[in-house]
């Protein structure tokens, strides 16, 4: 634990960031796994949506700089790419 006034105020700031960041993060995670599973189910109208709400998610993530800009777009586009290789299929 921290005896410096400056330093136990970081580590609480840091906590709540910490605490904030996570929501953005575990949403982003959740709509990912959630279109995957649809895309390898076959529910490809529902995966689509799911896919729309990931992509809003990353870029949500990204925009407040909780996951690198780079990382969103490879993100989506990794997805994006299973979407339409699984369409081309049927």
């Amino acid at each position: 634990m921290a005896n410096i006034k400056s330093s136990i105020k970081r580590a609480r700031q840091n906590d709540k960031r910490r605490a904030r960041n996570r929501i953005y993060r575990a949403s982003a995670r959740t709509y990912i796994k959630k279109a995957r599973t649809l895309i390898e189910g076959g529910d490809l109208s529902q995966a689509e949506q799911e896919v729309a709400h990931a992509i809003s998610a990353l870029d949500k993530a990204a925009e407040k700089g909780i996951i690198p800009k780079n990382n969103a777009a490879r993100r989506k586009s990794r997805l994006v790419k299973l979407l339409h290789k699984t369409q081309a299929a049927r």
